[in-house]
């Protein structure tokens, strides 16, 4: 769900404003700050101290579940193993990566894993790509996008245990909480119980709610599943030619299925409705969900994704070896004559050379700087239809607690808004029991993107006033906002729309030497922070495959992409 990433390392001219904001992220464009000029606002600062010292956290979170017997679970630990348990290399590959998001942090650390020494390369003075944060000047954190860890991720649970920080994820309840548009203030819950398996969990809290979907819609909607049930992934890809509404209505699901969860779900999952996005997105989503018994908890990062994640990825790299540099932007893909990487040209002028080279930078990235003698290789040709999905990322401070709200994420079912939550109760970091903090995701972004950040703001406080209606005004007569930050990110996720499945990517490309790691890349986790993760786990294990050929001498050749 909600937003991960990779970063760009790349020089791109300015065009219309494009290529800057494409970088996603930084001070110009992705991280502007607002103080709203009032006498209070002067006053109050957003600090989480006492006068008796240091905060004391009394968020009581839920224990981490039992994901290490699953089979998803154990089938990425012996991936991570294998790393570690590669031979040694004679002569350890210096493989250059660009682009320091979760799909370059990962191919990086687990390249050192095996033996060889990365060289990772980032454009900007942040760690994290689409999971990067900044500090403003009262010590507040804001982000590129509102992360949520599932259980359902087996490569990023793996990560976060072979780090030793395991204990950094706050799980919430077992539940999806989606308010209530016909009845502004309420909400209506799935609660998943533990002492069932999986699906019948699953089963069980959709049958138990009865505000959203009717026994018919339910039913109906069950027997349209019946044939992704039976037909396992193989009917789970098929289904990639078709949109999220196209499905439904060819199944038979009432509309108003759609209507009451799909959008939510279609907006949570890639920032775009169900008329555009494809059903194998929603199906995968499902099948992990249902079969799963943890598969849809939730857990908050418990800090800055910066911090928190990325520097313990980073010392682990440095520890083996390897480099991490930021300010690194790439400006050109230097060749040989052979057409092979000769070197990565940077904006200061230096050229960094290496025995492979990989791109984990977003999509859009990668299709601007592709050398000219590539672009007709099928390989990359095919990207053209992969476009990164615009989205924007709201924070708000508030002069008060807000009371209608909960400890976990919350569904807004909005037309602007997709999820939302108090990031004061649900992260120890940003904790603080005076005042609520909204992080919100407004999508789909696509024409509000070029709008100004004060329309962004009163277009989500209109949204706010039906969420909050005892306790936000659109005219601020109720709530007041102390402070706010918008982070656009014009190419975020690739946009994962129907017949997008046969461009995406293997991790070997053509190019001898040359590798790709990123979301869009061929995984089966599709468009997520564990699928850059696991993208970074296949580009790594392809450059090991490789060693032989990448450790001799001699001119490079084109090669087959193959698994």
């Amino acid at each position: 769900m909600v937003v991960f990433g990779n970063v760009s390392a790349a020089n791109l001219p300015y065009q219309n404003g494009f290529l800057e904001a494409l970088t996603s992220g930084g001070c110009e464009i992705m991280g502007h700050s607002f103080r709203i000029p009032t006498s209070q606002s002067l006053k109050i600062r957003t600090k989480r101290r006492s006068a008796g010292g240091p905060l004391q956290v009394v968020c009581v979170d839920i224990p981490r579940p039992e994901l290490e017997n699953t089979v998803n679970f154990l089938e990425a630990a012996s991936l991570s193993a294998s790393f570690r348990s590669a031979p040694r290399p004679a002569k350890p590959l210096k493989v250059v990566i660009a682009g320091a998001g979760l799909a370059g942090l990962s191919t990086a650390k687990y390249l050192a894993d095996a033996g060889h020494k990365p060289l990772l390369l980032e454009a900007r003075d942040v760690l994290g790509g689409k999971i990067a944060a900044w500090k403003d000047e009262d010590g507040d954190w804001y982000e590129t996008g509102l992360h949520i860890f599932f259980g359902a991720y087996p490569n990023v649970q793996n990560l976060f245990g072979e780090l030793g920080i395991n204990d950094r994820l706050q799980w919430k309840e077992h539940s999806m909480i989606f308010a209530m548009p016909s009845k502004p203030g309420e909400f209506s819950r799935f609660d998943f119980p533990d002492v069932l398996p999986a699906p019948l969990n699953g089963i069980w809290a959709i049958l138990r709610n009865n505000e959203m979907l009717t026994w018919p819609e339910k039913i109906k909607f069950a027997i349209g599943l019946l044939p992704a049930m039976v037909g396992g992934q193989a009917y789970v890809e098929a289904q990639d030619g078709l949109s999220v509404e196209e499905w439904m209505r060819k199944q038979g699901v009432p509309d108003r299925v759609t209507d009451e969860v799909f959008i939510a779900m279609s907006k949570a999952l890639n920032f775009i409705n169900p008329d555009e996005l494809s059903m194998q997105c929603i199906l995968i989503a499902l099948n992990r969900f249902l079969q799963e018994k943890h598969g849809s908890k939730m857990a908050f990062l418990d800090g800055n994704p910066p911090e928190r994640l990325c520097m313990p990825i980073v010392d682990h790299i440095r520890s083996l070896g390897g480099e991490v540099r930021l300010n690194s932007r790439i400006k050109k893909i230097e060749l040989k004559n052979d057409g092979t990487v000769k070197s990565f040209l940077l904006t200061d002028g230096s050229t960094i050379e290496g025995d492979a080279y990989v791109f984990a930078t977003p999509v859009d990235i990668l299709k601007l700087l592709l050398p000219d003698s590539w672009k007709e290789i099928p390989y990359f040709k095919r990207l053209e239809k992969l476009v990164g999905v615009p989205v924007i990322n709201v924070h708000i401070w508030f002069d008060r607690k807000l009371q209608n709200t909960y400890d976990h994420l919350l569904f807004s079912r909005s037309n602007l808004l997709s999820v939302y939550a108090d990031m004061s109760l649900t992260c120890k970091e940003y904790y603080d029991p005076n005042r609520s903090m909204l992080e919100l995701v407004f999508a789909p972004a696509e024409e509000w993107i070029s709008r100004s950040d004060s329309d962004i703001i009163d277009a989500t406080m209109k949204e706010l006033e039906k969420l909050f209606p005892d306790e936000i005004a659109a005219d601020q007569s109720k709530a007041k906002i102390l402070k706010y930050h918008v982070v656009k990110t014009p190419r975020s996720v690739y946009k994962t729309i129907p017949n997008c499945e046969p461009c995406r990517p293997l991790q070997r490309s053509p190019i001898q030497g040359f590798y790709l790691a990123g979301d869009y890349t061929k995984q089966k986790y599709l468009a997520s922070m564990e699928g850059a993760v696991l993208s970074g786990k296949f580009c790594s294990q392809s450059i090991v495959q490789d060693y032989e050929l990448l450790a001799a001498s001699g001119p490079g050749k084109l090669s087959e992409a193959t698994v």
